[in-house]
């Protein structure tokens, strides 16, 4: 009974979602926006990405109608995890207008470096709490699994150290 009902609020949240990305689901973007753990699919339309989480939700569905507790907890995080994604690229559309052009001056560049920052934090967090769970893990399957999770995560670490040194620099130019 719980998880019908926690999966119809999951629903309810898709379809808040896909009305959100209706508008933008085929326009097309400079390149691939997601992480390909996080989405198969590296393609340049939304509307791809939301097609790939309905069909995530569908696998939950089964899972949960099939009663595999652990692919459920695992589709479970999954779908969430992409919801997120796709919020925060939704969020971000209007900045990214831009993006084939130069940025724009009146860019924030502190408001950048907070951001970048949180990202840092959050990262490190995610690779720890992996880390741990690697720790507690008995299946090799189970351990591969979060291997490749911390070596994404790790990519995505060192991505974002790049582009806080980018803004430090941009930074101290703009302050000379």
């Amino acid at each position: 009974m719980k998880s019908a009902l926690l999966l119809q609020q999951l629903e309810e949240k898709l379809e808040q979602l896909a009305q959100a990305v209706e508008p933008h689901a085929s326009k097309r973007t400079p390149g691939a926006r997601f992480d390909h753990q996080l989405f198969h699919c590296h393609t340049t339309r939304l509307g791809d990405y939301l097609l790939e989480l309905r069909q995530s939700m569908a696998q939950l569905k089964q899972s949960v109608k099939d009663q595999r507790t652990e692919r459920v907890a695992w589709m479970a995080e999954r779908v969430v995890t992409q919801m997120g994604a796709l919020q925060r690229e939704l969020a971000t559309q209007t900045l990214r207008k831009g993006e084939a052009r130069a940025e724009p001056v009146a860019v924030n560049l502190y408001e950048k470096l907070a951001e970048h920052q949180d990202y840092e934090r959050r990262l490190r967090a995610m690779v720890a709490d992996r880390e741990s769970q690697l720790a507690t893990r008995e299946t090799l399957v189970q351990q591969q699994t979060l291997q490749r999770e911390i070596a994404a995560l790790e990519g995505r670490l060192q991505r974002c150290l790049q582009a806080l040194k980018r803004i430090e620099r941009a930074i101290e130019k703009r302050e000379q």
